[in-house]
């Protein structure tokens, strides 16, 4: 099997390295992109239009920065469309937009699978992405090969659009859990508590999360800050938490508080910013 990238930032070069460590022919499409990979010889090629994919591939991967981007790319593709291609898309998009994508490809005889990922550049780059699925069972199925070689979990949530829900929701509850773990280490500095043994301290309770047990340790208290995750990527994913909420007709106080904070800390840091340093706007306070 032959698989397209489109997009080939720090998510996209990771999954198509790992692809290439699993054997696959990897064809990528990404104007920004002049040379990659040349350790792989002809395993890799890049491809000056995202229409060149079609020819080659079985199954090509959308790694996008929005669903915007993700609409305008397969518009573009559209005309060229070759039946029996399965798109992945990991973009972290609008659940909306992969229905209608989805409807559009279906159209032309294209399978449409919604699959954002978890774990940042690093799981990319060795195959241990988190990944929840939205699709049928069958295109999921026929697709397995390509995605044992960039995940080490899966899930398959439900049809199209789940997966990209789910995504958003995931993203949302860490955006909250980073403002609540810096209020907690805060909390825990005013009662004289080093912030590494606060942090130790909820890791072995009930308090513990994602954020805790690895962005606090390896990004925070360390003060690296380099995870690869932008403050602009997390601000998009939080407002589009935003939007489900607002489209569900709910009122979620705590995910309200959160968008307020996330919002309310860009005077103070800039887009190009690790996520993590969301932290600052309360330990600095």
């Amino acid at each position: 099997m032959k698989v397209g990238i489109i997009g080939l930032g720090a998510m996209g070069r990771g999954m198509a390295g790992s692809l290439l460590a699993a054997g696959f022919e990897v064809a990528g499409h990404d104007p920004a992109v002049s040379e990659m990979f040349p350790e792989h010889g002809d395993a890799f090629t890049l491809v000056p239009s995202a229409c060149d994919l079609w020819a080659g591939c079985e199954a090509i991967i959308l790694s996008l920065p929005t669903a915007a981007v993700v609409e305008a790319v397969i518009g573009d593709m559209l005309g060229a469309a070759k039946s029996g291609v399965t798109i992945i898309d990991t973009t972290t998009s609008h659940p909306d937009t992969s229905v209608k994508v989805a409807g559009l490809l279906a159209a032309r005889g294209v399978a449409y699978i919604d699959a954002p990922v978890s774990g940042g550049p690093s799981a990319a780059a060795t195959g241990s992405l988190g990944m929840v699925l939205g699709g049928s069972e069958d295109d999921i199925a026929g697709v397995a090969p390509v995605l044992d070689a960039i995940t080490r979990i899966r899930t398959h949530v439900g049809g199209v659009g789940a997966g990209h829900a789910l995504k958003i929701i995931n993203n949302a509850l860490c955006a909250a859990n980073l403002v609540l773990g810096a209020e907690a280490v805060k909390l825990g500095q005013a009662y004289g508590l080093d912030p590494q043994n606060v942090i130790t301290g909820v890791n072995s309770g009930s308090g513990r999360s994602g954020v805790t047990e690895v962005n606090f340790p390896r990004w925070i208290l360390s003060g690296d800050f380099d995870s690869g995750f932008t403050m602009k990527l997390m601000r998009k994913d939080v407002r589009l938490a935003r939007d489900l909420i607002a489209e569900a007709g709910l009122s979620l106080s705590m995910m309200g508080a959160t968008v307020a904070a996330w919002d309310a800390s860009e005077p103070a840091l800039a887009d190009g910013e690790d996520f993590n340093r969301i932290v600052a706007t309360v330990l600095e306070d």
